[in-house]
């Protein structure tokens, strides 16, 4: 299996490719090789990479830029993810002209922290303010800002837009199945609580959660980011936010929701019933045949997922106004 540990060895993020240069490290190279990343780089694309500290973790970030970007994108992944899987939104969002933040959030991926869990929910939302706010320091992050998450990550940035309401600092947010409870929570949330004192993981279950089975091949069988548990400690963490989220002022902003009807890893009926309560402009496209990982469907759904991206992004941002220096 793969190692990538010698990558967890690099320091801050920096620049590490400018057009026409390669990699730093032949680590880093493989690395984007093994999650086919590499064929983005090209003349017109810069990559910064490395680790910010927030909340004592240490994140594994990417910045990919554009040659004359017109906003930036922040990507959040979902749980079990991290950012090496993003390939195919990373790609278009670049065609877009679009900075791409990535980052692996605390206990995936490179980043820190045990093994898929986190001990509350805040985390990780504080983790995204103090990334944000280190690399708007460095002036990375040319505004506007659009948030893009899958599943847990389009709980936190829902989180982060309810919380700042007025005052956020998003144009707008596109959430790809985006969590609110599981599928099944109410018959197996007691079951939760009457394990939880006794046991602290579960083995994780395989399920084919898109219709591309090299993908889900390759996350069973050549993934050595992936872990093999589910933490009870993060289903707890995820059982007081949801309450939380429930109960937070709703929000005008402008929010894209794609969802799959084939989805069996969240409520997404439920869950769509929250979510446009708390985004009244909230557009929702529904696709018939979609699961649960919308970013790495198979490729005609992919297609037209991403299609209403674009579209969505390119209301929030029209392609005529100035785009902004690198």
């Amino acid at each position: 299996m793969t190692d990538f540990a010698p990558l967890q060895a690099l320091g801050p993020i920096a620049p590490a490719r400018v057009p026409g240069s390669t990699p730093w490290t032949p680590h880093l190279d493989h690395y984007l090789a093994h999650y086919q990343l590499a064929p983005l780089l090209d003349d017109h694309v810069a990559l910064h990479v490395g680790y910010l500290d927030a909340r004592g973790f240490r994140l594994w970030t990417q910045v990919w830029t554009p040659s004359t970007p017109r906003g930036t994108a922040f990507v959040v992944h979902g749980y079990f993810d991290h950012l090496g899987l993003y390939r195919h939104l990373l790609e278009r969002l670049l065609a877009q002209g679009w900075r791409v933040v990535l980052w692996d959030l605390p206990g995936h991926g490179l980043s820190s922290g045990e093994r898929a869990t986190i001990d509350d929910f805040d985390d990780y939302g504080e983790c995204l303010a103090a990334l944000q706010a280190q690399l708007d320091h460095q002036g990375l992050i040319p505004k506007p800002w659009v948030g893009i998450g899958q599943s847990t990550g389009a709980a936190i940035l829902a989180t982060d837009a309810l919380r700042h309401g007025k005052a956020s600092a998003w144009q707008g947010l596109a959430l790809l199945a985006p969590l609110v409870r599981p599928l099944g929570w109410p018959q197996s949330s007691w079951l939760h609580r009457l394990a939880s004192p006794f046991i602290t993981t579960l083995p994780r279950k395989y399920r084919p959660n898109s219709s591309d089975s090299d993908f889900t091949a390759f996350l069973r069988e050549a993934d050595p980011l992936q872990a093999d548990y589910l933490t009870l400690t993060w289903v707890s963490a995820m059982r007081r936010w949801m309450p939380q989220l429930i109960a937070l002022p709703t929000s005008q902003l402008p929010v894209l929701i794609l969802q799959g009807e084939q989805d069996l890893t969240v409520d997404w009926a439920w869950n769509l019933e929250v979510m446009t309560r708390k985004f009244p402009r909230a557009r929702i496209h529904r696709h018939p045949e979609a699961r649960h990982h919308l970013v790495n469907e198979a490729e005609p759904i992919r297609q037209v997922l991403f299609d209403e991206l674009s579209v969505f992004l390119d209301e929030l941002v029209p392609h005529d106004v100035k785009r902004l220096g690198t």
